[in-house]
């Protein structure tokens, strides 16, 4: 494991210094699923939840929240993205499950981008159809892969 390096020489949070690094290609997958009663996810189905259409709203969330990403997490560094996309896959009767790609040409990666999309359209599901279900669960938020930067790609195992 690499050394951390968001702290100073006193042991305090500092902002890393990229000005050295190369400008790369960079690409981040991330994942989360929103579990609901099926009555929610067939009321998203049918285009009845009183706030309007759930996954377009969520969608637009999840791109606004990728490109805000640096002023909501102190460390992170204000990026350009060259591409933000989420989808939105039904897993049995009553899970959502939320994938962020985020593109960037950039000296720093876009794995925070691609978790903050994923997480803000999950918060955003959840803000819509609060009035018909408090229960959803939030859960399994991950980062699936990256590409580029100078520690290479990855690409999470996946347990079967």
């Amino acid at each position: 494991m690499s050394e951390l390096t968001h702290f100073n020489t006193q042991g305090r949070a500092k902002m890393v210094d990229v000005s050295e690094k190369q400008v790369t290609k960079r690409t981040a997958v991330a994942r989360g699923t929103i579990q609901m009663k099926p009555q929610t996810l067939q009321l998203i189905r049918e285009g009845k939840i009183g706030k309007g259409d759930v996954l377009a709203v969520a969608q637009v969330a999840g791109i606004m929240a990728a490109k805000k990403t640096s002023e909501i997490i102190p460390m992170c560094h204000p990026i350009p993205l060259t591409g933000v996309d989420i989808f939105f896959e039904e897993k049995g009767e009553d899970t959502i499950q939320v994938e962020a790609t985020v593109k960037t040409t950039n000296v720093t990666g876009v794995e925070m981008e691609a978790l903050t999309a994923v997480s803000v359209a999950m918060l955003t599901i959840y803000d819509m159809c609060k009035a018909v279900d408090k229960e959803m669960v939030l859960k399994d938020t991950y980062l699936v892969s990256k590409t580029g930067g100078k520690s290479g790609d990855y690409l999470r195992k996946m347990e079967d």
